[in-house]
């Protein structure tokens, strides 16, 4: 079943898609290839896939993603996924929190073409903080991707990284793509496997 929309904001579920017409000119960067596109005013899209703040859509037969600030075109809302550490009385952060809150921004990253988050997809090798002389962190992420070939890695691994940088607490993230050991299925999580049915 789909829906129409002129503009106006509706939820729907994960598994429905939903189809709008864009309400004025969109950056957008086609799938799976990376290259930056506009997608003009007027045109209609089937919003494919809408997690960790981005959007995925068809239109004429092509897939694009649409970074979440520019969900106005969509006729959509932004979601917001901002991490939450609590500052310590002496102004501190804890390692353990913002470590927590790293992973969890981690998860809140997908594959444009697959509705599983990059941790559960096997994708994040490691995640490393390290304690600055400010006080606050250096964090240190090694990431590859289902095909070395993916035009989309780049454009991931930066969602990783602003996303990561947003964490109160944080001063400086490196995250490197890396191709060894060479990713497998046997690297998702059990329920990623079950969702992709692989089990």
């Amino acid at each position: 079943m789909n829906a129409r929309s002129e503009g106006t904001t509706m939820n729907k579920p994960m598994g429905e898609i939903l189809e709008v017409r864009l309400t004025r000119d969109c950056p957008a960067v086609l799938v799976p290839w990376g290259s930056p596109e506009t997608l003009e005013a007027g045109e209609y899209a089937q919003v494919t896939q809408r997690l960790g703040g981005t959007f995925t859509v068809m239109v004429n037969g092509n897939l694009y993603r649409i970074a979440g600030s520019e969900a106005d075109a969509l006729g959509l809302e932004a979601e917001a996924a901002a991490a939450v550490v609590t500052q310590a009385a002496d102004g501190s952060y804890s390692q353990q929190a913002v470590e927590a809150a790293a992973w969890d921004q981690l998860a809140t990253c997908y594959d444009p073409e697959i509705p599983i988050d990059i941790v559960n997809l096997g994708l994040v090798y490691g995640c490393e903080l390290t304690r600055l002389p400010s006080g606050r962190f250096r964090i240190d992420v090694r990431m590859t991707l289902t095909a070395p070939g993916c035009g989309m890695g780049m454009m991931i691994a930066d969602e990783a990284r602003e996303k990561l940088e947003a964490i109160p607490g944080v001063e400086e993230v490196d995250v490197q793509l890396v191709w060894d050991p060479p990713w497998g299925r046997e690297m998702m999580s059990e329920g990623a496997r079950l969702e992709m049915g692989l089990l």
